[in-house]
């Protein structure tokens, strides 16, 4: 009997620290969702110059459900692969930007309409990184 409790021990800490860490890693998950990388065009005068590859993090809302909006980040994506074609987010001062206030009004929107309302707290471009580097157009 005592030889079952001494090997059965170690096997139910192992399983205890097992669920401590699942659980410890869901709270950390945080409030947001981070969208894949995506390329967004550049376009001057109906051409296409360049494309901006950018990582995009949807910030939610204390009340939103992160697991459910998670699920939902192909159709954000989507979104903004859409936007982006329909009134490209260009910066007409360098076309190796994109203009990040437009696209977080653009997806603000567009996440209020996918999440439902007050479920998006801020949209932040992470990074940008384009293509090729473009020059700069000149005055």
């Amino acid at each position: 009997m005592l030889r079952r409790v001494l090997i059965a021990a170690p096997l139910m800490l192992l399983a205890q620290a097992a669920v401590a860490a699942d659980d410890k890693a869901a709270a950390e998950g945080g409030q947001y969702v981070d969208l894949l990388p995506l390329g967004l065009p550049i376009v001057v005068n109906g051409r296409l110059v360049n494309y901006v590859f950018v990582h995009v993090r949807i910030n939610l809302a204390a009340s939103a459900d992160p697991l459910r909006a998670r699920a939902k980040e192909p159709h954000l994506r989507d979104a903004l692969v859409r936007a982006a074609h329909r009134t490209p987010f260009t910066v007409a001062t360098d076309h190796n930007k994109i203009d990040t206030a437009k696209l977080a009004a653009a997806l603000m929107r567009d996440a209020a309409t996918i999440l439902g309302r007050g479920q998006v707290r801020s949209v932040a471009v992470t990074s940008q990184q384009p293509r090729r580097r473009v020059a700069t157009p000149r005055a």
